[in-house]
This record gives C-alpha cells, structure tokens and sequence, in this order.
C-alpha cells in the first residue's frame, strides 16, 4: 500500500514521529463507505478498524504528529502543535489523521484523547459542510471503546479519522516566523505551492498567499450565508487551503441573531457569528506577518485588501440564490437585509423562514412580514425564470436539513447511554444531502425542544 506522507520531505523540524495509545475494545460505529471507496481502501474490516483505532499502521508508515503555533483568542501561543492527532498515511492525494490517539510531544500535559461525544459532533458536520458546498476536511470514520477519560465527568474515549489534501494550518507558518526561522517558513511556503497550488508559480509567495487569501474568504462567505458558527477561530484552527477545520463548540445559528456566541468559553464574543468575517480577516494579516522576509509590504497590504471584495461577491451570490433572485438588482440588498432584520425582532428561525421563501408561504412567517412579501414580489417581478424554475435554484441553496444541536445530542445520547447508533446513520443521509426531501424524516427539520434549549458547548472535547 503507497501511502507515504509529503508532509516529511520537510524535515524533523516540522514534525515527531509518536506511538499511538491502544484503546481498550475498540469497535467502529460508522464509517463514511463513499469516502473510503474514494481513497480506495481495499482493505478487510478488521484492517480497517485496526488502522482507524491507531492499533496497525497505514502501510509502512510511521504516524507523525506536527508542530505550530498560535493566536488563541487573540493572545499568541509560540508552541501549539498536534496534541491528540496525528497523520498517519497518505492516500489517494488526501492525508488520513487519527483524532484521539494518544499523546505526542505537543500534547502541553493533556491526555491525546477524544471523546465519543466530539468524535460524534465533528464527523456529523463534517459530512454536514460537504452537504451545504461548504470547504471541509472529511471525516471516515468513528470508533469507540472501553477506554474511560476525564473532561467535566468520565467518557468515553473515541477516535475520528480525519481526511484533506493537507493539514496545515496558518499556525505552522506562525511557529517558524515567531523562531526567527525565515529559511523554514520559506521551505513551507514552497512545500504549499509545489504539492497544493498548481496555479501558483514556485517561488511567487504573493500568489500562495492569494490564493490562501480567496480560498479564506469563500469559505467565510458560505459559513455567513449557511449561518455556521465554528466557535474557535484561533489562527492555528485556520487552514492553508480554506477547509473548515477543527470541529469543536461549532453550531448553526437557528433563531437568527448576529451575535450568536455557540461557544459558552468565549466570554467576550470575540468569535461571535457576525464577527467571523473580521476575524478571518485578523487571522489573515497574522499570516501575512509571516511572509514578511518573502513578499513586499505594500503587496501584502494589496493582497489583504482583496478579501473584502471576494467575501462580499460570495456571500451576495449566496443570498440572492437563496432569495430567488437569479437577476442582479440595486434593491437586493435592502429586501435580503430587511428580511433578515425581520428574523431577528420576531426570533425566527433561520433556515426555516428561508425554506418557506420558495413555497411563497407568507402565513406561517407572521403578520409582521406582511409589508416585506409586499416588496418582495414586486422584487420578483423581474425575474425571467418561471417560478418552477426560481423554487429548484432557491431548494439547492437552502437546506431542509441542518445539524442543530438537540439532533446531534439526541444521537449522542443513544450512543453513549445505549450503545445505539443508527441515529447518526439517519442524520448522516440526510446531511449528505440536506436540500432534498425525505419521507418519514419530517421531524428532523424541527425547532430546537424545549429540553434542549440550554445546551452549552465549549471547547471541552
């Protein structure tokens, strides 16, 4: 089996060669068949359960774990690094991780491990992101075990295989900038464009970051328009190549508020949902601190300053899909703000209202949107599509289904309290592709219950 990682052509500075920690009675909970038919692992059950619990190694390959840095709620980390991950092969263009498989020396005391309850969260929206068109890192699978940890109380220890063309992070250019270490910071640069830029010239630094700097704010504008919340936007949780990655207190916003906080540890609402655009703007320019030595100041500023332009291009295109306007008009702006001014003082669910938008369901929003349906079917009036038409381009944009937080907890709860898992089977089809109907799944499309209204998430995984 070829499957020898890129990553260690850079050299022993940039990683450690660790041991994976058995898990006691592992067992897989669910595996995402696509995606292992994709990285065409032709392997037995017992192979893949062994590979995916750290128990058997990926072909000849020995894991690695890797080290960076950090900006952690704004404050720097000079050494962060993967401590409870690790890479363990490369197959197919993709590199495999294990997440929970024990310590390596970037671990800073913690104990390398997962839990069933995160592993669970991480490979849901994973698989939810791919759904909604959203850049991510994948996820293959879970397994579970025996093994006991301790985070608020004793849980059980998991692991979620994780799959990208790569894993690294702006945290990594961090780490050799904050050293002084200019000659490895260009090392990985042009590790970057020679492996992940084919567009990019080797050697045009101001190209990679660029492209860093598009792929940056495409993402950011479908977590905008989708109403996802990551939670822990910290420059080492922040990809090279815009995957949505490192799935912790994330959450989709459901009542719509602009100042949604998913993450109860962040006190300050620094990553609150309306300030993620800024923020990966802040992440952006840490990056570019990096690149000092390589690209000129007034490039860097002129590159930084195309990120505006792209996120805003994006993210109106997004939402004027959602919306049904096909035509670009100089009132878009104002009907789609309105609206969502409107969601906000009447506490209305997000994906909901704008689902019922294609079905011209005026009666279930409330009297209130009465003079807003007023000017938006005025607004459609210069369509030239046929309202058919206007309803598919609206129902491939916005999701029937998302991943609210009391269905992943409904999941979580059979898995840890019964040993049940076909509620992540259900949801993992309907988030595969949430903008289809599914009879007898009805349900799943529900306003958080009562009972699960308080839940808080942090960074607890």
């Amino acid at each position: 089996m070829k499957n020898s990682l890129k990553f260690k052509d850079l050299g022993a500075d940039f990683f450690a060669h660790i041991q994976t920690q058995r898990l006691e009675n592992p067992s897989l909970i669910h595996v995402n068949q696509n995606l292992k038919q994709e990285l065409n692992l032709s392997i037995t059950d017992q192979e893949f359960l062994e590979i995916c619990s750290g128990d058997k190694q990926l072909g000849q390959e020995r894991p690695i774990s890797t080290v960076y840095a950090g900006h952690q709620f704004g404050y720097f980390v000079p050494q962060l690094g993967d401590g409870r991950s690790c890479l363990i092969g490369e197959l197919e263009g993709n590199e495999l991780s294990l997440k929970g498989a024990g310590t390596s020396p970037f671990s800073r005391g913690a104990d390398g491990r997962a839990v069933l309850r995160s592993s669970i969260r991480e490979y849901l929206c994973s698989i939810a992101m791919q759904g909604l068109n959203i850049p991510t890192t994948k996820a293959l699978a879970i397994v579970t075990s025996s093994s006991e940890v301790y985070r608020e109380h004793v849980e059980s220890a998991a692991i979620v295989t994780r799959v990208a063309e790569s894993h690294i992070r702006f945290g990594h250019f961090e780490y050799f900038s904050s050293l002084g270490q200019n000659e490895n910071v260009k090392k990985l640069a042009n590790f970057v464009i020679k492996y992940y830029m084919p567009d990019v010239k080797q050697g045009d630094y101001l190209g990679m970051l660029r492209e860093v700097i598009q792929s940056t704010a495409i993402m950011i504008a479908r977590w905008q328009a989708q109403g996802f919340s990551h939670g822990v936007m910290n420059t080492d949780n922040m990809s090279i190549l815009g995957l949505t990655i490192d799935y912790g207190p994330f959450s989709f916003m459901e009542a719509y508020d602009p100042g949604f906080i998913c993450n109860h540890s962040d006190t300050q609402g620094r990553y609150s949902f309306e300030r993620q655009p800024s923020v990966a703007l802040w992440n952006l320019h840490r990056l570019a601190d990096t690149l000092k030595t390589l690209i000129e100041e007034e490039q860097l500023k002129e590159a930084l300053s195309m990120y505006e332009k792209i996120l805003v291009k994006e993210y109106s295109l997004l939402m004027r899909n959602k919306f049904g306007f096909a035509v670009q008009d100089e009132s878009d702006n104002a009907i789609i703000n309105n609206f969502l001014e409107l969601l906000y003082t009447n506490k209305k669910d997000y994906h909901q209202s704008i689902r019922l938008l294609s079905n011209d369901d005026q009666s279930s929003l409330g009297k209130a949107f009465d003079p807003w349906f007023k000017d938006y079917r005025k607004r459609l009036k210069i369509e030239t599509e046929d309202p058919s038409q206007r309803r598919a381009l609206m129902n491939k944009v916005n999701p029937k289904y998302i991943l609210r937080n009391y269905l992943a907890e409904v999941a979580i709860r059979s898995a840890e309290d019964q040993n049940e898992y076909a509620e992540i089977d259900s949801l993992f089809k309907l988030l595969r592709a949430p903008f289809a109907e599914y009879e007898g799944y009805e349900s799943y499309d529900s306003e958080t219950p009562e009972w699960a209204q308080n839940l808080e998430l942090s960074c607890s995984s």
